[in-house]
Parts: C-alpha cells; structure tokens; sequence
C-alpha cells in the first residue's frame, strides 16, 4: 500500500513538474519546428515556445482585420503570401485612413534567424514590432483596449487563447506572442539554389555565371548577403548609397539608436525569394531587379556614412562594377534561383 501511494504521488508530482513546464501553464503540443539544411541555429525565446496551438491561433490572427480600427485591415493586407508578405507591388501601404506609410512593407519569413525589426531595427523582438502596426495612425489605427476587448466578446478566441496560454482573460501580451509564433513558423529553405547547394539539381550556365558574378569582388554581393549561411543577409544594417547627405530625409538607424553614425543606415534584407517582392529599397523606389542592379552597378552615391563596402561610388577613383549587359542578366538569373515555390505555395501559411 505504501509503495502504491509513493507510486501515485510520485506520478502526480511528475505531471505538475511537465505541466508547468508549458507556457502560460497550458497543456500545449510543442511545434516540430524544422531548421532547413545549410542555416544557422534559429532564435527562438525561451519566453515564447512555439507550440502547435500557438501557431495556429497567430494564424488566424495574422488574417484577421478584427485588430483594425474599422475591422477591414489585417497583417496581411500588407503581407500576402503570393509575394513573399510584401505588399504587392506597392511601393509604400496604405492604412485604414487611406494615408501612406514611410517605408516600404517587408518580407515576412525566416524571422526565427532574426534580432532586429523594423527597417531602422527599432523593435529588438518579433514579440515588441507586433504591438506597434496596431497603434500605428497611418496603419491600423487603433488601441489594444479596443482590440482586446472585441477579441474577448468572441466565444471562438476565448477558448483559442485557453488552449494555446491558458488564460481567461485575452491581452495584447498573448496577442503579440500567438502572432510570433506564426510568424517564425513561416520559413523559406527550399528554393532551387537550395536544391543546388544539396546537389539535387544543376543550374543553368547563365545562372552559374551569376553565382561567380555574385560571389566575388565583381559583384561584391556577398559580403552583405552571404550564402553560406542559408539566410542571405548577414542582419546588419547599412547605408547602401541611395542618397548624398543634403538628400537624406529619412535618417534611418539613426532614428532608433540617435547616433550619427547611423546615418542613413537600414536593415540589410534577405535576398531570398527577391523575384517576388518588388518594389525594392526600403522607399520602394527601384520597380524591378534590374533597376537594383543597376544602382549598385553605378556604385550609388557617396555620403558621411556610406558603407566602406559601397567602394566604387561616383566620384571613386573606380566608379561603378562596370557590368556588361549579359552579366546583369546572369546575375538577375542567379538572384531569381532564390524564389521558394514551395514557401509561396505552403497551405500551412494561408488564410485559415
């Protein structure tokens, strides 16, 4: 009899051990999340756990206009998925007011490799650049007072957020947490340079031509956007060349960190899936890759804080890359190898 009991108690003290080692002290089913071949470790906060519940409620969430002023804008009114998240073409968005934003919308995958967000960085965790396009005037334009309390007037979210944190009562905190955990669930490794790089498939001549062009000092693409490492950014932030000083209205980096030496400075994008996410720059400025292309071709334009790597800037002693017509389109060939068919496709990323 008293093996029994020692056998029982010691089974209820496991469960309460395991149980409170879920998040929120929900009983939850982790999520199998799958780190491609070639990335580096993901960073994924310990004060947020990916979980099957979880994911599933950001997900509905992301495409939900519910956290919108007048309930007609979502996330991913800004952020479809048949253009990698961007928006479509659209140079700036517009809000829920019909104004225009100030910068471009980016790309929304792979962001467990990430620790900076916004283009100037501002945001130091997925879980904190959430809580802002809800507040933000020229965007959602609402308050999270209101929006938690239309989430918790729904039956179908009060029982979500029960199974996904264990909470009765629903905040912007979980809110936040639900729509990360989504967002680092969406992750893009499989495009045909992927499948290059594991030697599934070949790529063709003049895509080879573009990876030599690209990875070497002709094309000088490397050192920002580095292969190596599966994520095709090195998640710094740069000044690129795209304005002198006298022309440079937004200050970028600097607004965040009130340093001059930030300067023009923004968030060094991932190349993958390019060929979907036009307009490119952080104003939208550039239509197509080829006139991306071209502006690094021509070296951009110096400034107090142009990156050393932008050496061949007018005025240089070596303006320009000086690339041939058939090099910028091997090279253009090379950049669309990164597009993921199957990210873009992914059913699991949809709308629910």
């Amino acid at each position: 009899m008293n093996k029994q009991r020692l056998l029982f108690f010691s089974t209820i003290s496991l469960f309460v051990f395991l149980t409170s080692c879920e998040p929120d002290g929900a009983t939850t089913t982790p999520y199998d999340f799958k780190t491609p071949v070639g990335f580096v470790p993901p960073n994924i906060p310990s004060s947020n756990p990916m979980t099957v519940e979880g994911v599933s409620l950001g997900r509905k969430l992301f495409y939900d206009p519910m956290l919108s002023e007048n309930d007609v804008q979502s996330c991913s009114s800004c952020h479809n998925q048949d253009f990698a998240f961007t928006d479509h073409g659209n140079a700036i968005s517009t809000g829920v007011t019909g104004d225009l934003g100030t910068r471009s919308s980016m790309a929304l995958f792979n962001l467990a490799w990430e620790n900076a967000f916004f283009w100037d960085g501002r945001a130091g965790t997925l879980e904190n650049q959430i809580f802002e396009p809800v507040t933000n005037p020229v965007e959602m334009n609402t308050t999270w007072h209101d929006v938690e309390i239309k989430l918790n007037s729904d039956a179908d979210y009060k029982e979500l957020f029960k199974q996904a944190f264990n909470i009765d009562y629903i905040d912007s905190v979980h809110v936040s947490k639900a729509i990360a955990q989504f967002l680092r669930s969406i992750v893009s490794g499989n495009s045909r340079f992927d499948k290059f790089v594991r030697q599934e498939i070949s790529l063709t001549p003049s895509e080879m031509n573009g990876l030599a062009i690209y990875t070497s000092e002709q094309g000088d693409c490397f050192h920002c956007h580095p292969v190596d490492n599966g994520l095709m950014t090195d998640n710094t932030f740069k000044n690129n060349g795209l304005n002198d000083d006298a022309s440079m209205t937004d200050l970028g980096r600097m607004n965040a960190t009130g340093s001059a030496s930030d300067r023009g400075k923004f968030k060094v994008p991932s190349l993958r899936n390019i060929e979907l996410t036009a307009p490119y720059m952080h104003d939208g400025r550039f239509a197509t890759l080829e006139e991306a292309v071209d502006h690094y071709d021509m070296g951009g334009v110096p400034s107090s804080t142009v990156d050393p790597l932008m050496k061949h800037t007018s005025g240089s002693p070596e303006p320009g890359l000086n690339l041939t017509l058939q090099q910028k389109a091997d090279l253009i060939a090379f950049l669309k190898t990164f597009t993921d068919q199957d990210f873009k496709n992914n059913p699991a990323y949809s709308q629910p």
